[in-house]
């Protein structure tokens, strides 16, 4: 005696859930977006490092110091830190022909905040 047993076919439409409605993310696409563009900036080890002394040395920092801590060259060292004053993490000052770099707290803490948010759910 063989038993079989009939399939339930159930047609959806795209993006209709079969199981558990409440499996949805807790931020936007456009919000993880954003925020994946901050952390792939910061995947970066000559900027991790550059913050690094950014944030342990209060007030300005001048662009020959900052080359002198990272294993890369002073035009490497440019770009790095033009994409870390673009996403507005540091602030640069001219003076003369030397730049000075600081971190910018706000924008900092900001960014920790959003860190910690986005991993709280992890744990």
């Amino acid at each position: 005696m063989s038993m079989t047993r009939a399939l339930e076919v159930v047609e959806r439409k795209t993006g209709d859930r079969c199981c558990d409605v409440g499996a949805q993310p807790s931020t936007t696409y456009a919000d993880a977006e954003r925020d994946a563009a901050v952390f792939d900036l910061l995947a970066h080890p000559v900027r991790l490092q550059l913050l690094d002394v950014l944030v342990r040395n209060e007030g300005r920092v001048c662009v020959c110091d900052l080359e002198s801590a990272v294993p890369v060259k002073q035009p490497t060292v440019s770009h790095h830190l033009r994409l870390l004053r673009e996403a507005g993490l540091v602030d640069s000052e001219k003076v003369g022909i030397w730049a000075y770099y600081r971190v910018d707290r706000g924008r900092l803490a900001e960014l920790k905040e959003r860190v910690e948010v986005r991993l709280s759910g992890l744990t």
